[in-house]
């Protein structure tokens, strides 16, 4: 068999990617509960995900989530974390600037803990990417298109998207808002 370094590039990609995962299901979680979901997507999948930040871009005339896009068209593949809405159920805790998890719930806010824990799984899928020495950027726009896409569970209201890419340079480093990259 005979294996281009394309095709081991994307291959190697797509297994850290699955790596990521684990590592941001793994993390540590200031409220000790599990409520971080992963969703890795890739080909056709992702190619709707750039779509659906193609449009976002439109409507909301942003330039920043127009380069995402054509970041993400780019990529190997892209790992979505989120973390699900349900608050951690405290009478006094008030972090997330309510006076307690029933009046947060009632006002569609997200709970501190949640928002947390969801910061550190995407600090520890992004070092397993980095310790593979594969190209990532953590994006917002990203986590919105997957969002409009509908690739979580309901009680999902915040994410973020990491595409993974390989090559001679990273596709994620010259940003500036309007620069043309692959």
């Amino acid at each position: 068999m005979l294996k281009t370094m394309e095709n081991a590039e994307r291959d190697a990609a797509l297994r850290v990617a699955d790596l990521m995962a684990a590592a941001a299901r793994t993390a540590p979680k200031g409220s000790g509960k599990d409520k971080v979901v992963t969703v890795i997507l890739s080909g056709e999948e992702k190619d709707t995900l750039a779509q659906k930040m193609h449009e976002a871009a439109a409507e909301y005339q942003e330039d920043f989530i127009e380069r995402d896009a054509r970041n993400v068209e780019n990529s190997h593949c892209v790992v979505l974390i989120g973390v699900t809405a349900e608050p951690f159920g405290l009478n006094n805790c008030s972090m997330c600037g309510f006076k307690n998890c029933a009046e947060m719930k009632k006002a569609g806010a997200n709970c501190a803990f949640n928002v947390t824990d969801l910061g550190i799984a995407i600090g520890s899928a992004v070092s397993v990417a980095a310790d593979h020495r594969i190209d990532n950027r953590v994006m917002y726009s990203a986590g919105r298109g997957a969002l409009r896409m509908g690739c979580f569970p309901q009680d999902v209201r915040v994410c973020y998207g990491i595409p993974l890419y390989t090559g001679a340079k990273s596709i994620y480093f010259d940003r500036a808002p309007g620069s043309v990259l692959l």
